[in-house]
């Protein structure tokens, strides 16, 4: 598994066509407890606090964390969810996805065909899953999203693609994968 805590990024992922299309997803879900992983700039995490009596999230880059444009409350720094325990209604986030050989940049690189980073977060998030509950997560075309949802059904949850938005030169896409 990469190590890529250590990785340069000196300011935040600022929101972007990404971000917004999980926004949109997060309009049309509610719960008790939401956790976003990755949280970047914290703008999900707002979106998720309109939504979610309690509301976490984590990111791996402190000073990110600290400084964060949308500051949210109860905030962890770690890897993925790898320092939480309990249990969330919904996780959701926006993972570095585009398919590099190696992971350079913790903001954009997700490894090997785009899900490299995005597993490792997939596998820390099930165990934190509510019966019922579900992980909500960005993907693209540009990536191997087929192989993403293939590792979700095979850890025992079932993934589909809850939304989709069609872009120039990708498409991006809402993978939910449901813990029955």
């Amino acid at each position: 598994m990469p190590r890529y805590s250590m990785l340069p990024q000196h300011e935040e992922y600022s929101p972007a066509e990404d971000t917004f299309l999980l926004c949109d997803y997060i309009d049309t879900i509610s719960g008790d407890s939401a956790l976003d992983i990755g949280s970047g700039s914290g703008y999900v995490t707002c979106a998720l606090q309109n939504r979610f009596g309690f509301v976490a999230c984590t990111e791996i880059n402190y000073d990110i964390l600290l400084n964060q444009t949308y500051p949210a409350a109860n905030r962890i720094c770690c890897r993925a969810a790898d320092a939480l325990c309990g249990q969330f209604d919904v996780i959701v986030s926006n993972p570095p996805y585009l398919a590099t050989d190696t992971v350079r940049f913790q903001d954009t690189d997700g490894g090997v065909d785009g899900v490299q980073i995005p597993g490792l977060i997939l596998r820390s998030a099930a165990p934190l899953l509510r019966r019922g509950g579900h992980i909500a997560m960005i993907t693209s075309s540009l990536s191997r999203y087929d192989t993403l949802m293939a590792m979700a059904n095979s850890i025992g949850l079932r993934a589909d693609i809850a939304m989709r938005k069609k872009l120039f030169f990708e498409e991006l896409y809402v993978m939910r994968a449901v813990y029955l």
